[in-house]
């Protein structure tokens, strides 16, 4: 049914017609793409990019290689110094804090201070 509606009328006189069909159908397969594919992945970079402006000192986070620590110093060049056991400190872009398992391991301390 389907090549039916695709395929146009031809020698009935529906050519017209399922040009438009064809436009319409189309045009509803960009806006399926855009509204499940493109605008929920830029709703996700921008709430990773208001994540990563929000650290600040002392917050407990994990990277994207699942190193958990604490972060010690924002540098001004998008990097920051994280604390993973006492005295030992690496230093990290930003945007190498996963903001899933950072968030995830906030609500675990809540729950588990609860």
């Amino acid at each position: 049914m389907l090549n039916i509606l695709l395929m146009g009328g031809g020698a009935s006189g529906q050519g017209a017609a399922g040009g438009g069909i064809q436009f319409i159908f189309i045009g509803g397969m960009i806006a399926v793409m855009y509204f499940f594919m493109i605008r929920p992945q830029t709703k996700k970079a921008k709430l990773q990019k208001d994540f990563t402006a929000n650290l600040r000192e002392g917050d407990k986070v994990v990277t994207i290689a699942g190193i958990h620590g604490k972060i010690k110093k924002m540098n001004d060049n998008g990097t920051v110094q994280i604390e993973v056991s006492p005295g030992t400190f690496f230093t990290m872009e930003r945007s190498a804090i996963s903001m899933e398992y950072t968030t995830a391991q906030q609500k675990a301390a809540e729950t588990a201070a609860k």
